[in-house]
This record gives C-alpha cells, sequence and structure tokens, in this order.
C-alpha cells in the first residue's frame, strides 16, 4: 500500500480528522510523528498539524511504523470494522481468518494452506491491503486480547502471556511495550487508577466489557434474539437486558452471559467456565454475534438516500443485524424454519436439541440453561429418522443430515475465512436448499453484510405496505449496497403501524 509521508490541509483523510467525523472510525488511523501516538478519527485531543499526520488503514500498520496506541482515544479497545466482511477475496477472507484467531494455532504457514496461497503471496497481498503482512496483524490481535485481560481481569500477567498465544514472557513484555508504550504490570497499574480492574479470580465468572459504536438500538436486538430463543438453550430476559446460552469454543463450551449497559454504550460479558487460552475466540464471537462493530452512521449514510428506507433509517438509526453464534447454528435455524412460523421453528429446534442430548457441564452465571445448540456431529447422529421424529419434515431432515455430514468431513466451509459468494454455492448443492437459505445463511451465519433474500415472506410483506412490488424490490435493492443486510433487517422491523419518525 503506497500511503502519503504526511497529510496535507486540504487532503480528505485529515478533514475528516479535524471533524473528528465518526463515519471514518475504524476505516482510518492516523499517526502523530510529534507525539508517537496513532489515534482513532474522533479522538478528542488536539488536532496535530496535518504535516505531522499520517494515515493508516490498519493499527497494526501504525505500530509496525513506530507508533503507540494512544490513550485517550484508546484504538486497542474501540470497535472494529465490518468493511471485509462483504468481499469474498483473498484479503478480506484472510482479515477475518486472522481476526477470529486462525493464526494462533497453525502460525502464518497454516493460514496460508488453508487459504490454498503461499505464505509468501498472502503476506504481499495483506501488505497491499492494510500496511502490514499477517505476521504483524496476528501479533496486533494477541496484544489486544492481553490488554483486555490485563486491564479487566485478576489474572497473572504470565497466564495473560500464554493464553494471548505469546511463545515466552519476553515476547509479551516487548510487544506489549511496543504496541501501548507500557509493560504489561504498568498497564495494570493504569487500569487499577481507572478502577476498571474486576475481582476476578481463577473458578470465578471472568467479565469483559466489549464497546459498540453509538447509536444502537439495545430494544430491537433484544426482541429479535428474544422471539427465537430456543427453550433449555438459550434465556433472554429482555427488562434486564441479559442473554444467557452456552458457546461453543475450541477447548468446549464455555457458559456465558451477556448485559446490555447502554450509558456506558457496551456489552458486558460473564463467562464461566471458560478456557482462559479461548479468550481469544470468545471476543470475536460477541462481537459478530451481536454486531458490535458495525459502523451504525456509514450504514445510514448510504441507506437515507433511497427515499422508501430514509423514513426507517431516521427511525431506527442504531439498528443491527443480529447473528448466530456460529454459521451452522444459521444453517440448522434457516433449513428448520422453512415455510413454517418463527413459533413453530422455535419449538421444533427445541424438540432437536432436546433429542440430540447435548448436555453441557455447566450453565451460565444467573438462571441455568443446560443445553448446547445441536453440532453437527450430533445432528448427524441423530439421523433422519430422529429428527423427523422431533417434528420436522423428511425433506428438511434429509438437507440437515447432508449438510451435517459435508460439514464434518469438511467439504462445507463454514470458517471465518469463507467466502458468502462460495458458501452461498455450496450449499445450493444441497437439496432442500434454496436461494432463500443460503442467502439466509449468509446474513444471519457469515455476518454478510450485502446479503438480501429477497424472495423471503417478511421483507415481501414489508415492501407491499411501503408500496413496492416484487419486482421494484429486487431492482431496488441492487442501490442498497454494500449494506443490503441491513436495508433487509429495516424492513424486517418496519411496522406499518407505527408512527412516522
Amino acid at each position: 500500500m503506497t500511503q502519503p509521508a504526511t497529510l496535507t490541509d486540504d487532503h480528505p483523510a485529515y478533514r475528516a480528522l479535524v471533524a473528528r467525523d465518526p463515519r471514518f472510525d475504524g476505516r482510518l488511523w492516523f499517526g502523530v510523528t510529534s507525539t508517537g501516538v496513532y489515534c482513532r478519527p474522533v479522538c478528542p485531543a488536539r488536532t496535530p498539524l496535518s504535516r505531522n499526520v499520517r494515515p493508516f488503514r490498519s493499527p497494526a500498520a501504525a505500530v509496525a511504523a513506530g507508533f503507540r496506541a494512544c490513550r485517550r482515544c484508546r484504538p486497542d479497545t474501540a470497535p472494529g470494522s465490518r468493511q471485509y466482511d462483504a468481499r469474498g477475496d483473498l484479503a478480506a477472507r484472510a482479515l477475518r481468518a486472522i481476526a477470529a484467531g486462525d493464526a494462533d494455532d497453525g502460525g502464518v504457514a497454516g493460514l496460508a494452506s488453508r487459504l490454498h496461497v503461499s505464505p509468501r503471496h498472502l503476506h504481499r497481498i495483506l501488505v497491499s491491503e492494510v500496511g502490514v503482512g499477517p505476521l504483524q496483524l496476528a501479533s496486533s490481535r494477541r496484544a489486544r486480547t492481553a490488554a483486555l485481560l490485563v486491564e479487566q481481569s485478576a489474572l497473572p500477567l504470565s497466564d495473560i502471556a500464554f493464553a494471548a498465544g505469546f511463545a515466552s514472557i519476553r515476547q509479551f513484555n516487548d510487544v506489549m511495550q511496543r504496541e501501548f508504550g507500557l509493560p504489561p504490570s504498568a498497564l495494570r497499574h493504569r487500569s487499577r487508577r481507572r478502577d476498571e480492574r474486576r475481582p476476578v479470580e481463577r473458578g470465578s465468572p471472568l467479565t469483559l466489557r466489549l464497546r459498540w459504536r453509538p447509536p444502537y438500538d439495545v430494544a430491537a436486538m433484544l426482541a429479535h434474539v428474544a422471539a427465537r430463543a430456543v427453550a433449555g438453550v438459550e434465556l433472554v430476559d429482555v427488562a434486564a437486558g441479559t442473554v444467557s446460552r452456552l458457546l461453543p469454543l475450541p477447548h468446549g463450551p464455555a457458559g456465558v452471559t451477556v448485559r446490555f449497559d447502554e450509558p456506558a454504550e457496551s456489552l458486558v460479558v460473564s463467562a464461566t467456565d471458560v478456557d482462559i487460552a479461548d479468550v481469544g475466540a470468545l471476543v470475536p464471537l460477541v462481537r459478530r454475534w451481536f454486531d458490535l462493530d458495525a459502523a451504525p452512521l456509514a450504514v445510514a449514510d448510504a441507506l437515507r438516500r433511497d427515499a422508501v428506507l430514509a423514513p426507517l433509517v431516521q427511525r431506527r438509526p442504531g439498528l443491527r443485524v443480529p447473528v448466530t453464534p456460529t454459521p451452522w447454528e444459521a444453517l440448522v435455524r434457516a433449513i428448520v424454519g422453512q415455510r413454517i412460523s418463527v413459533a413453530a421453528a422455535r419449538a421444533a429446534l427445541g424438540r432437536i436439541a432436546s433429542a440430540c442430548g447435548a448436555a453441557a457441564v455447566a450453565g451460565p452465571p444467573g438462571p441455568l440453561v443446560c443445553q448446547e445448540f445441536p453440532t453437527a456431529a450430533t445432528v448427524l447422529a441423530l439421523g433422519t429418522t430422529g429428527l423427523t421424529a422431533a417434528g420436522i419434515t423428511a425433506g428438511q431432515a434429509r438437507a440437515l443430515v447432508v449438510a451435517a455430514e459435508r460439514t464434518v468431513r469438511g467439504d462445507l466451509d463454514l470458517t471465518a475465512s469463507a467466502s458468502p459468494a462460495q458458501l452461498r454455492q455450496q450449499l445450493l448443492e444441497i437439496g432442500g436448499v434454496g436461494p432463500w437459505t443460503a442467502q439466509y445463511v449468509a446474513l444471519r451465519g457469515l455476518a454478510d453484510p450485502d446479503s438480501f433474500p429477497v424472495g423471503d415472506a417478511g421483507l415481501q410483506r414489508a415492501a407491499r405496505s411501503l408500496g413496492l412490488g416484487p419486482h421494484d424490490l429486487v431492482a431496488r435493492s441492487t442501490a442498497w449496497a454494500p449494506w443490503r443486510s441491513y436495508a433487509a433487517q429495516q424492513l424486517w422491523t418496519f411496522d406499518p403501524q407505527e408512527e412516522p419518525a
């Protein structure tokens, strides 16, 4: 990537910094040569002179250039970005995989192998896209995970170092010093002064606070999750703003309760029986589940250009796209939910979960829920006979078993690096899976921000209420790219009885 050494006063990036434009938050970062720190566009500090500013496309690139994270705007704790989620090219797939921790186990060579390219080619592509290669990106991710645990838990620093994926204490100290300008012990001392450190000991629930960009329509998110909660698997308390369930993690399921803290613009995550080595996987899973990395202002700017969507966006500017914890869960929900109501699908899923008998070792903190959502292996073991006995049709049962077989064999790519377009194509090769199901799985499972299941009955109903016919919706939706999933969510949430905003 070629970047200007410095900016000029009339450069669009510098104007975004001067205006503290939140639409660029998560898309650009600025290194300040006079202070040696890098900042978010929304940093409240005094705006530096343009000749002292260098723009970067990733925090890792700023660190590689010798800048540390600003202690006022905290780029290390800021929400991420969804700008690569809709793309299926190599760079986007690699960035999603690194963010999910896929480079931690097999290293860069393993990641490159999974993406069917050489490590050298992968490095070249990522440098061209975000300014640094996979090693620096993975190191930056480990540093952010470690900083979260250093500041928000009382775990020993040595445990945090190895849990975050560092090979040695020395490497841990060096990377944290480079990323934050402080050794881990000083970071912990600083957080103690801010009273952000939590009195968490081994065996106690681990509590983390994950931030989002405002606005966030918490009521709409909770309503969506509550309407689809499966008995015995999920527990939603709308009044308390909490969701409890078991989440699948690399070292086994963990009981998790999340609580929306609207005044603090953050989600409080409490996890029990979580292996500390799984924190790096837990954080991106929860962020994706509740769409914490969305850029609502950028989405609203794009969608309100359409006269039909404009009043809907004005009414709900913080609407997010809920996602299932895993793409496999979205696939099961989509197949079971074909041509039946949400309530009927919810009941059928409860019977399947009960039949699978995937009991967990422990529930989340708070009210007990005791079953995991059925995995591909448990669905395969249940077979078509067991699935039809749970109340779904023979066609749906066959589709689920085929999908489970392909998932277990690795023929169906349901990983973070999957291409939405490729997954849709793979799904369409399964009997009983049509375009609606494939689009829905990409939207709810892969968190593709640009999926639009145009044949969905709810979308068609909303379109009719807004004066659009089926062909109008198809033609109009192309202009909503790359945020068609958010347009779909606006239409699904639309209530013609509501007063205009």
